[in-house]
């Protein structure tokens, strides 16, 4: 009885067994058909960007509310203020990853370790939106020759129109104003400006004036101290390499004889007291402090970096002391290459992790922030609220408008442009169906967003625009490679170790360089370079050149 009584058990349990595998694999079922259908029932992803973002507004403004209605998605995310290396690396380390993925230039590191899925596939099926804003740049997203996959969908603008300058030589309104705008063309007359400013003005607000002030803390050290050197001595942005445009043969760029000049009046600016002694020391915090206080005269900057400080100062309604952009140059033979087209960047952007809980619906999010709609949403707002509708145009309010150009907080607190950074975009000047364009970043909108003292400072000049002030993207090729920066360098490669070495070199001995005594900075560059070349600078350069030549071709291919 008892024998009959188990076995009785035994089918109960194996049928239970079976009723709810079947059940389990109905709810996959019906999960996934729902999915394809469309489903919006709520989901959180998690985000990790290497990138900060002074905006987050953990998706609670109004136009962040309006995506996760339209989408089911929230995200919560962790955004790092140190470029991302040692978070990529620790999550390589322990195989645990977020949902979605901003890597910046460490995505080459994941691919290696197998934590990002090939999009290729979820493309075709679930995102007609992103097929269509990439259209024939689609190719350009294959990771190598060797290997097609779709591991990142680059976040650049595409078809983009530049109406402002991103790189240059920055100067308060202030001084300008009081020279009789001068000429603001090179080093010496930047230096100048500055010299003859600060001799008049030895405090603002009370505090001591400090005359340019550098950043060099970690990975910014490339934006702020060495990027410069490339831009004043007529060389595109590539990163730590300078590409000849012939050849495509490689040098890392400090090796260049000209670069050295530019930080010899670096050096220069040091000895004659008019470089900030913090530069090397200080924090990002504390350099936005510093810059939001009034009394920097002169930055070397790239307009993202600086761009909380220069809100505050405009919030704070001290016009005087924001700041313009002017194409300086070591000397005028030298042209600005600001505007250089580099054609669609492929490369950095967000990428879908191994472990996402739902590939399906993460993909479709991005879809849905590549649509129209939702390119609309990141750009205008939420129409009755943010814009309105007059003779079939978006038309934003005069009020509206100024809260944009004088909130410092503005994107934080209605959204608008706050996930902007998550899928790709289109650019400024692109056109939707209704045949307006996406963004509001036209020549008429930037011009309204000036300040009454910069359209003055921009008339006595004899321009409009700061663009004007520049060499036009007509006057250079389009680059081929793309560049430089942008192309994925294998994880653990030799390439990649030499690449930190040298890194490591130039974080210790240019800001040497520049504080040394005038009479030991050639020595000191001596130094820089054998050691540059004790550390395998010849190897990186020879294989870099092999990766931009692969570029290219794979790109002329497609």
């Amino acid at each position: 009885m008892s024998k009959l009584r188990n076995k009785i058990v035994s089918l109960l349990f194996v049928l239970i067994l079976l009723v709810s595998s079947a059940c389990s694999a109905t709810s996959k079922e019906t999960a996934n058909e729902k999915n394809k259908k469309g489903s919006n029932e709520p989901i959180t992803l998690t985000l990790f960007s290497a990138d900060p973002h002074s905006q987050w507004d953990n998706m609670e403004s109004p136009v962040s509310k309006k995506v996760t209605e339209k989408t089911g998605i929230k995200l919560k995310a962790e955004f790092d203020v140190n470029g991302g290396q040692q978070k990529i690396a620790l999550m390589v380390a322990s195989g645990e990853y977020p949902d979605l993925i901003l890597p910046k230039g460490n995505a080459d590191k994941l691919v290696e370790a197998g934590a990002l899925i090939d999009l290729t596939d979820l493309i075709e099926k679930y995102a007609p939106n992103l097929k269509k804003i990439y259209g024939k740049y689609l190719s350009r997203l294959k990771w190598s020759k060797d290997d097609p996959s779709i591991y990142i969908l680059p976040t650049a603008p595409i078809d983009q129109t530049y109406w402002s300058p991103g790189n240059g030589f920055m100067l308060q309104h202030a001084v300008v104003k009081e020279l009789g705008y001068p000429k603001i063309r090179t080093v010496k007359d930047f230096e100048n400006a500055i010299k003859t400013y600060k001799e008049k003005h030895p405090t603002i607000d009370g505090q001591p004036t400090i005359g340019l002030s550098l950043l060099a803390d970690d990975w910014r050290i490339m934006i702020s101290t060495t990027n410069p050197a490339f831009w004043a001595t007529g060389a595109p942005d590539d990163g730590e390499y300078y590409i000849d445009p012939k050849t495509y043969k490689a040098t890392l760029h400090y090796r260049r004889p000209e670069e050295k000049e530019y930080f010899r009046w670096l050096n220069h600016m040091n000895d004659i007291g008019l470089l900030d002694p913090e530069s090397f020391v200080q924090k990002y915090d504390q350099y936005l402090a510093k810059i939001s206080s009034g009394r920097v005269l002169g930055l070397i900057d790239a307009d993202w970096e600086v761009a909380d400080a220069q809100r505050a100062l405009r919030e704070a309604g001290k016009y005087d002391r924001m700041y313009g952009m002017y194409p300086v140059t070591l000397t005028e033979e030298y042209k600005h290459h600001n505007f250089q087209d580099t054609g669609y960047l492929g490369g950095w952007g967000i990428g879908i992790s191994v472990d996402c809980k739902d590939p399906v619906r993460a993909i479709k999010f991005i879809d849905y922030l590549a649509s129209e709609e939702g390119q609309i949403l990141q750009n205008w707002g939420i129409e009755g609220v943010h814009y309105k509708v007059v003779d079939g145009k978006r038309v934003i309010p005069k009020e509206e408008m100024e809260k944009r150009n004088n909130d410092a907080n503005y994107s934080k607190k209605t959204g608008i442009g706050v996930l902007k950074g998550f899928a790709p975009s289109y650019g400024d000047g692109v056109k939707d169906s209704t045949g307006q364009t996406y963004t509001i970043a036209s020549p008429e909108q930037v011009k309204a967003s000036y300040t009454d003292v910069e359209k003055d400072v921009l008339k006595h000049y004899g321009v409009e625009m700061w663009k004007d002030l520049y060499p036009q993207k007509e006057e250079f090729p389009v680059k081929p490679w793309g560049a430089a920066w942008n192309i994925p360098v294998p994880a653990n490669s030799e390439l990649s170790v030499i690449n930190q070495r040298l890194l490591d070199i130039v974080k210790k001995r240019i800001p040497e360089a520049i504080l040394a005594k005038p009479s030991d900075f050639d020595k000191v560059w001596d130094q820089f370079m054998e050691d540059l070349e004790k550390a395998g600078v010849e190897k990186a350069e020879k294989e870099y050149t092999k990766l931009v030549k692969e570029r290219v071709k794979l790109w002329q291919d497609n």
